[in-house]
């Protein structure tokens, strides 16, 4: 049971940090953890007529698989369907994006962010069924 409160305390750490540098950077977040029955967006934010859907993927330091690597096609296609719940409850009044924060820990007991990698624009919906 430790483990899996030490990975999700390693993911809201990774969250934290995410939602802080979009706020740094001009972004509104309007919404964290926003689940629905296909999957969950870890944070949805808005800037510059953009909305951004963003996945965090914190990984300990020298980690095998990045965060990019871990959001792959099924992952992808549950972010797209979810990004399809909230602009169908809540209107599309900005330009769908996904992005992805990979965001590296330290090894340690407690961990702390040792780098951090923001990728906007990381994926689309090419291949995948969409409402929008």
């Amino acid at each position: 049971m430790a483990a899996n409160n030490d990975k999700a305390g390693k993911g809201k750490l990774g969250e934290d940090y995410t939602a802080d540098y979009l706020m740094k950077n001009g972004y509104q977040i309007i919404a964290r953890n926003y689940r629905k029955p296909c999957g969950e967006i870890d944070i949805i934010a808005v800037k510059d007529g953009f909305i951004a859907f963003v996945e965090v993927k914190t990984r300990k330091y020298r980690s095998l698989v990045s965060g990019i690597e871990a959001v792959n096609f099924r992952k992808k296609g549950k972010i797209i369907a979810t990004a399809d719940y909230y602009l169908a409850e809540n209107g599309m009044e900005y330009q769908p994006r996904y992005d992805i924060a990979e965001v590296t820990v330290s090894n340690t007991e407690k961990p702390y962010v040792i780098a951090f990698n923001y990728c906007e624009d990381a994926f689309d919906t090419t291949g995948y069924e969409t409402q929008f």
